[in-house]
């Protein structure tokens, strides 16, 4: 049997995995896809981190903020969010990409958005949403992808901070996880 990690958040209990990736870095795997009651949370949880604030969009990174984004657009009353894929898709037009490093996959990615959501994200109010931030790398490609699409980034909000990310001033999250 393996380690569990023991995450709590609100009223919800959920045992996650300890595992060793290839890197070295020993993480409690946190997955949301699937978890629709803990996203409904979080999602109602975070929207209130955005009280106040004037947005057009919700931003996640493909493909496990996609459920939370999903729901926190749904919940907000806005109608569209966008999703940076982590490559080039053939229906695509004219994408733009930016390389990315994420702890958890050891594999060269970059993150790919779409010429046409390009055009209706210039000059739009943002909010990047995704389930974990830990070392920031995909944030930081998002970040730099979307100020390239001349859209401004005003928040930047997790599920969960893991390891120093819960020391960054400039996100907004609901719990933390250890690197172990």
């Amino acid at each position: 049997m393996s380690e569990t990690y023991r995450l709590q958040l609100g009223p919800f209990v959920r045992n996650l995995p300890v595992m060793t990736l290839p890197n070295g870095v020993t993480i409690a795997s946190f997955v949301l896809l699937g978890d629709a009651e803990l996203t409904h949370w979080a999602a109602e949880q975070l929207l209130k981190k955005t009280d106040g604030l004037d947005f057009d969009y919700f931003v996640t990174v493909e493909s496990k903020g996609i459920p939370l984004a999903q729901e926190m657009t749904w919940l907000s009353g806005h109608k569209r969010y966008f999703v940076l894929r982590k490559g080039v898709k053939d229906y695509m037009v004219s994408p733009m990409t930016i390389p990315v490093q994420a702890i958890t996959t050891s594999a060269n990615q970059q993150l790919v958005l779409d010429g046409t959501d390009v055009v209706k994200l210039k000059g739009k109010r943002v909010i990047i949403v995704d389930d974990v931030i830990s070392s920031g790398g995909s944030l930081q490609a998002a970040e730099k992808l979307l100020q390239e699409a001349g859209a401004q980034v005003i928040n930047r909000l997790a599920v969960l901070a893991e390891g120093s990310a819960k020391e960054r001033q400039d996100i907004k999250y609901l719990g933390t996880l250890p690197l172990f």
